[in-house]
This record gives structure tokens, sequence and C-alpha cells, in this order.
């Protein structure tokens, strides 16, 4: 099998409820953003996808997130924007965008710190 990252970031703020007081106020990140795919085969050029295309793809995702309140996005609206669901949102995003039915998302780990990450593994 190979495997592709790709690294990005944005920044937004959010507000979780139930979780520690401090992050029940809105507060902000500057989140990181790894996102792998991976596939058993290389294409006719001897790649997985062009990287020049995951990170695209990557981008247009993130940019529904980029400076935004996420609390009051459509994608958030019956879940918390954790790290753990953005990662979500992200992965099944990208699965969309991905034409090629041998190409899939392998993990995306969202870092809200240095010290700080949730990776999820569809």
């Amino acid at each position: 099998m190979f495997e592709l990252k790709i690294v990005t970031h944005f920044a937004a703020a959010h507000q979780l409820a139930m979780v520690a007081k401090k992050c029940e106020s809105l507060h902000g990140h500057n989140w990181k953003v790894e996102v792998c795919v991976g596939g058993e085969k290389l294409n006719q050029a001897g790649v997985l996808i062009d990287f020049g295309i995951l990170k695209s793809h990557v981008h247009e995702i993130v940019q529904r997130l980029d400076h935004c309140f996420l609390n009051e996005l459509d994608c958030f609206n019956r879940k918390a924007p954790s790290s753990e669901n953005i990662a979500v949102f992200i992965a099944n995003a990208l699965k969309e965008k991905l034409d090629d039915p041998n190409i899939y998302v392998t993990r995306v780990t969202t870092w809200e710190s240095e010290d700080a990450c949730s990776t999820y593994i569809p």
C-alpha cells in the first residue's frame, strides 16, 4: 500500500459544551491538519495522486472552515465542532472529492495546539 500525507492550516473559533470549563468559553485555535490518503496501485504517471490535486481538494475543504465560528456552520449543526468532529468532516468531504475508487482517506489528524490533536481513521 502507498500512503501520501499533506499538511495544511486554518484559523477558527469554536465553543464546546460539557468539556473543560475553559473550552466552554468562545475561543480560537490555529489548527494544523494532516491528511493522508492511500491506495494499492500507482497511476500511469507512477504516483498515487498528484500532490497538487490532493492539496487543491483539501484547500477547498479547509477554506470552508477558515476564519469562521465553527459552531455556526451547517456541517456542525448537530454535533460539536471538536477536534474529533473536524477530522471526520474533513475526511468525509475529501472522500466525496476523490474521483478514483482506488484512492481512499486513511487518516485525518487535527491539531488544535502543538501538544493536542485528534486522529480519525475511516
